[in-house]
């Protein structure tokens, strides 16, 4: 839909409220400029546009798709088509909602087609009508007005992925282990971050160039291309140490895994201990309880039954503890004796 469309001349607005497409095409022979602003709008509503203000049909297709990088493209009729990747901070679900911004700019006119919840620009309408002298510099100045808007809506994403980044750093650096979809996913959005912000310096530094800006703007394009270039560092930076998270945290993960494996064979080295004290009463249980004619016989007293089963449990013993005892021999290392005395001198062979 269309949410805005004014002529400017002489640095000021010369209406109140929006205008149709028809009367807006007409002011551009009139002098000044015209801006108009769309928010997702139907295939129709672009027909109806590109017919208005002679768009190029290439042109009009970039703007109905969503593309993943800002970009800057010049056609025959003097219309430039710049593409934009706003971004947002949802505290809620503590995620980076994504815009884009298609800016039709040619002499007389400037048509803004916006995508998505995080790319609003009213404010920047409105800061630039408070701005006579820049917007008497031409259509230029609607340009550096979203420029300055978007570059500045960067910084509090940036502060925002930060505080997340620091929050999953003290969780791993503390030994705790992290959740390795949570890095994963920050990691993601400061590389989709990165994606918006890496390619607009190109742009800025094209329209930076002699000829493609007024002079009494460049200085503003200038300070938008400083604040860009300090954003651009921090996301580089908050990627790289996302991935050093991500290392640590895998570490963390394998050093909790080996902890877990010791204690698991801890247990099982007792649970064996306990198995072995047990297997001698086994065997006297199973060999009493064998009924045989010569044990019903021969154990006619408790004297006998006492030596019987003693000798029983005390067999076992003892032959388990000598066979630990010469596995745990065999297991040890043997260190060779150092001698003491001093090492005897070799005598030389004598010559034959």
């Amino acid at each position: 839909m269309i949410v805005d469309c004014a002529h400017y001349r002489d640095g000021r607005r010369q209406h109140e409220g929006a205008m149709p497409l028809e009367q807006a095409a007409e002011r551009c022979r009139q002098g000044g400029f015209v801006w108009l602003g769309m928010f997702e709008p139907a295939p129709e509503e672009l027909a109806r546009v590109r017919e208005c203000f002679g768009l190029h049909e290439l042109a009009v297709e970039d703007a109905r798709a969503f593309h993943l990088r800002p970009k800057a493209e010049q056609y025959e009729d003097g219309t430039e088509l710049i593409i934009l990747r706003t971004a947002r901070y949802d505290d809620e679900r503590e995620e980076v909602d994504t815009g884009e911004i298609s800016v039709f700019l040619a002499e007389h006119f400037v048509i803004t087609v916006r995508q998505g919840i995080a790319s609003e620009l009213h404010g920047a309408r409105s800061r630039l009508e408070r701005r006579p002298e820049l917007l008497r510099a031409g259509s230029s100045s609607t340009l550096w007005a979203i420029l300055d808007q978007v570059v500045d809506s960067y910084a509090p994403v940036v502060a925002e992925l930060e505080h997340d980044i620091e929050q999953i750093e003290a969780t791993v650096f503390s030994g705790a282990v992290a959740p390795t979809e949570r890095i994963y996913s920050l990691r993601r959005e400061a590389t989709d971050f990165y994606r918006a912000v890496h390619p607009l310096l190109a742009v800025l530094t094209r329209r930076l160039q002699p000829g493609k800006a007024p002079a009494e703007l460049r200085p503003y394009f200038r300070d938008v291309h400083d604040h860009l270039l300090l954003v651009n560092e921090e996301v580089a930076a908050q990627r790289d140490l996302l991935a050093t998270v991500l290392e640590a945290n895998i570490a963390v993960i394998s050093v909790e895994q080996n902890k877990i494996n010791l204690r698991q064979s801890a247990t099982m080295e007792q649970l064996t201990i306990l198995a072995s004290v047990f297997l001698p009463m086994s065997f006297v249980v199973g060999f009493f309880g064998q009924n045989f004619d010569w044990l019903v016989r021969h154990i006619s007293s408790f004297a006998a039954f006492l030596a019987i089963s003693v000798c029983g449990l005390l067999l076992p013993c003892l032959l388990l503890y000598a066979w630990l005892r010469r596995r745990r021999h065999r297991l040890t290392p043997s260190v060779p004796e150092v001698s003491n005395a001093a090492p005897r001198a070799v005598r030389p062979a004598r010559p034959r």
